[in-house]
């Protein structure tokens, strides 16, 4: 199959991600799941260490927690990215593989997703809009600092430039995922709140540590499975702006057709 890069609506996006996901389904959740299991086992480490009762030393291991939250999903969204990338010109790929080509540049991507977060944070502060407006421009800032090595003011300049004038899709289609990673939350996390609560209706205040255990077991179950699904759109859109704005489809057939081409088998024969 000879990859076709043109202009998509954003029906035609959701679908083309929905699609790579499904029949990706293990590379994608595979690469999210991988560095998510140090968060999840992070988790399962402080039901029983209880920061609080560290005294001075906890607030040491809250700051630890936090590095390793925020550098384990920069290395999930990385990675996805990268994934995407390859899948969406079929170039070959793996979990090891995606996560691999990112793991020098971990450090910058991380404090690149913490700017940008803290950008947002503050614009949503102000009156809620510049902050969407913010998380609009910056959209695309991950694919650009993984793909394009750009550092924070490059990648963040380069995301506005592309998502101009098209950030209302991008608005459509971040709604969308939010609401179904609430969905998929509230069918992972309901059962065990009804499980909470059917066991322990005698003495309320008393949460069983098992309850914390299936929590964290069932945030790491539902953000490995929705949590590649918004990225790959992201991916996706960064190469749709290219193509829009940079004619990068005609940048990639001409890239295919300069490369040299493998040799046909019994060529060197005689």
């Amino acid at each position: 199959m000879t990859t076709v890069l043109r202009p998509m609506s954003t029906s035609e996006l959701l679908d083309r991600t929905f699609f790579l996901y499904r029949k990706h389904f293990v590379l994608f959740v595979g690469i999210v799941a991988v560095p998510y299991l140090i968060t999840l086992a992070f988790q399962l480490v402080s039901l029983s260490v209880h920061p609080r009762r560290l005294g001075p030393a906890g607030s040491l291991w809250t700051l630890i927690w936090v590095c390793v939250y925020l550098t384990t999903l920069a290395a999930a969204q990385a990675g996805t990215v990268v994934a995407v990338s390859d899948v969406h010109l079929e170039r070959p790929v793996t979990i090891q593989s995606a996560l691999a080509s990112i793991k020098g540049r971990l450090l910058k991507i991380t404090l690149i997703m913490l700017a940008v977060w803290v950008g947002v944070g503050a614009g949503l502060a102000l009156l809620v809009v510049p902050g969407i407006i913010f998380a609009l421009m910056w959209s695309l800032s991950i694919p650009v600092a993984v793909l394009e090595g750009q550092g924070l003011r490059g990648a963040t300049s380069r995301s506005a430039a592309l998502t101009k004038g098209n950030r209302g899709r991008i608005f459509v289609i971040g709604v969308l995922f939010v609401l179904l990673v609430y969905i998929v939350t509230l069918i992972v996390q309901v059962p065990i709140l009804m499980a909470v609560g059917i066991s322990h209706h005698a003495n309320p205040r008393a949460i069983p540590t098992w309850y914390g255990v299936l929590s964290a077991v069932g945030s790491f179950v539902s953000n490995s499975l929705v949590a590649p699904l918004f990225t790959i759109a992201l991916s996706l859109i960064y190469y749709d702006e290219r193509v829009r704005k940079e004619g990068f489809d005609l940048e990639f057939m001409i890239a295919s057709l300069e490369s040299p081409q493998p040799k046909q088998q019994g060529a060197d024969a005689h």
